[in-house]
C-alpha cells in the first residue's frame, strides 16, 4: 500500500511560505485501511513531544501477528485474510494480543514465550505481535511507528469480530513500555474493548499528553498497569512512566541498546505477569496512599475483601468495577520466582525477667511445605513485649498449621536464658487473624513449634 502525502488543511501558497521562512508545515500520511496520520499537536510539536514526525509505512514497521493456541506447539502467522482458514484460530475462545516495545537483548522474543505459558494455563488465542522493524531505531520514531502498530492490531480486531461474528469485549490487549501505547491506540479505534493491561507504560513521549496519545483509562472497559520503573527518565534511570497510567540522545543510546542501561526493572513488568499466569495468589495488591506508607506497614490489610491480584486475574478481583483510581501496591522477589505471600506478625515473646541482647526469626509450616526463617527483630529481646513485622513468604504454604520461633545472640551467655514466643497473631491478607500459642521456652538456636490455639 503507498502512503499519500498531504499538506492537511493548507493551501499551495500557504505551503511555500511556511517552506521560504522556515516554519514548520503540518504533514499527514496515509494508509489504506488504517487511515491517516498526522504530525500536528498533540502528536508533534508539543514540550512533550518536541519532534513532529509521520510514522513508516506498514511494510517499513513489519508487524506480524504470531498466534499460539493449545492446538499449536509453535506459532502460525496470521493475517487478516482468507489465510486464517488455515490457522488454529478458534472464535469460540477468548483472544489475547501481546505488544512488546523496547527490544531488550537477549529477550526480544519474550512476547512469544509469554503466549507459550498462556496456552497452557487456559484455553485461548495468544497472538504476539512483532514489529521488530519498526522499533530498531530512533525512539521518537519508534514511539511513532506504534502509531500505525496499534491501528493495525485494531484492523486485526475488527477481521477477526467481523469473520467469526466475535465481540469486543473477547478481547485482551496486553502491551509493554511504548507497546502499552500501541495497545491504547487499538482500543480508542475498538469501542468496547473488554480489557488492556499496560506493562511499564513508557515515559519519554507519552507522559503528560493528551489522552488521545497514551494509554488511558478510557481506552477499554478496564485498564490495569503494572508500574515497575516509576523513576523519571530524566534522572537517566528510569524508562516506565512515573505517573498511574533525559536528552534526545541519551534516550535514542538506551533505546537503540548503544548506551548501557540497567533495563532489569522495566523488562520486570512483563516477566511478573508472566509469572502471575501460574501463581496468581502470589500478587496481592494492598490499597495505600504511597510507597512509604506500604513500607512502614500501615496498608496491609484488605477492607472487606479488596485487595486485587496483580497480574493476569487483575480483572477477577472483587473492586474492579467501574473507575478506581486507588493505588495498590506489593512486594516482589528479588529474582525468580516474584510471587511472595504477606503476612503480618504480631509475636508476644516469654523468657527471663531480665532483658537480653539478641536476634528473633520466625518460619511458617503450612499444608504445602515451611517458609525460609525470617528475622523479625534485632536488638534486645524484652520478654512481654510484641514484635510485629511483615513477613513476605516465597512460598504459598497454603493454611498455615504451625510458627517455628527461634532465637540467638551469637555470644557465650554463662545464664543459658530460654526465649519463647507465647503467643503469636498471624493474618493473612482479608483473613482474620489466627492465633497460635506457645506452651516452652528454648534455648538459644533451638527452634520452638508454636501450634495453632
Amino acid at each position: 500500500m503507498e502512503p499519500r502525502v498531504q499538506q492537511g488543511t493548507m493551501t499551495w501558497t500557504l505551503g511555500v511560505l511556511c517552506l521560504l521562512i522556515a516554519a514548520s508545515c503540518a504533514l499527514e500520511v496515509c494508509y489504506d485501511e488504517l487511515g491517516c496520520f498526522e504530525d500536528l499537536p498533540p502528536w508533534g510539536g508539543t514540550a512533550q513531544r518536541p519532534a513532529a514526525i509521520l510514522p513508516w509505512s506498514p511494510q517499513e514497521v513489519g508487524t506480524r501477528f504470531l498466534l499460539f493456541t493449545q492446538k499449536n506447539r509453535y506459532y502460525q502467522e496470521i493475517k487478516p485474510d482468507q489465510s486464517i482458514q488455515a490457522s488454529n484460530y478458534g472464535g469460540r475462545r477468548k483472544t489475547r494480543f501481546v505488544i512488546p516495545g523496547l527490544v531488550v537483548t537477549d529477550d526480544e522474543d519474550w512476547p512469544q514465550e509469554m503466549c507459550k505459558v498462556m496456552v497452557k494455563q487456559e484455553n485461548v488465542n495468544c497472538i504476539a505481535v512483532e514489529w521488530k522493524k519498526g522499533a530498531r531505531t530512533q525512539y521518537a520514531q519508534a514511539a511513532n511507528n506504534a502509531r500505525v502498530v496499534g491501528a493495525q492490531v485494531a484492523s486485526m480486531l475488527s477481521f477477526l469480530m467481523g469473520r467469526y461474528k466475535q465481540t469486543a469485549d473477547k478481547f485482551h490487549i496486553i502491551g509493554h513500555g511504548v507497546g502499552a501505547h500501541a495497545a491504547g491506540e487499538a482500543g480508542s479505534r475498538t469501542p468496547g474493548l473488554a480489557r488492556i493491561t499496560g506493562l511499564d507504560p513508557a515515559e519519554p513521549y507519552f507522559q503528560d499528553t493528551d489522552a488521545a496519545v497514551r494509554l488511558d483509562a478510557g481506552d477499554a472497559s478496564f485498564v490495569d498497569a503494572i508500574h515497575t520503573d516509576a523513576l523519571p527518565f530524566s534522572s537517566g534511570l528510569g524508562l516506565g512512566m512515573s505517573r498511574p497510567v533525559g536528552p534526545p540522545s541519551e534516550l535514542d543510546a538506551i533505546w537503540q541498546g548503544d548506551s548501557r542501561f540497567d533495563a532489569c526493572n522495566h523488562a520486570r513488568a512483563y516477566l511478573y505477569y508472566e509469572e502471575s499466569l501460574v501463581q496468581p495468589r502470589g500478587f496481592v495488591g494492598f490499597p495505600c496512599s504511597d510507597s512509604k506508607a506500604f513500607a512502614a506497614g500501615q496498608c496491609f490489610s484488605c477492607p472487606d475483601g479488596s485487595c486485587p491480584l496483580m497480574g493476569h486475574h487483575a480483572d477477577k478481583s472483587a473492586g474492579t468495577d467501574g473507575v478506581s483510581k486507588t493505588k495498590y501496591f506489593l512486594n516482589t522477589g528479588r529474582t525468580a520466582p516474584f510471587s511472595r505471600y504477606s503476612f503480618r506478625v504480631s509475636l508476644t515473646l516469654d523468657g527471663p525477667s531480665w532483658p537480653n541482647p539478641g536476634f528473633m526469626y520466625v518460619a511458617l509450616a503450612g499444608q504445602y511445605g515451611t517458609t525460609q526463617e525470617h528475622q523479625l527483630h534485632v536488638g534486645t529481646l524484652v520478654p512481654g513485649r510484641t514484635y510485629d513485622m511483615l513477613l513476605d513468604a516465597e512460598l504459598d504454604v497454603g493454611r498455615v498449621e504451625e510458627v517455628r520461633f527461634r532465637w540467638n545472640n551469637h555470644i557465650l551467655n554463662p545464664m543459658r536464658p530460654r526465649y519463647g514466643a507465647s503467643r503469636v497473631a498471624l493474618q493473612r491478607g482479608s483473613d482474620q487473624e489466627t492465633w497460635f500459642c506457645g506452651m516452652e521456652t528454648v534455648v538459644e538456636n533451638a527452634v520452638q513449634a508454636v501450634p495453632p490455639c
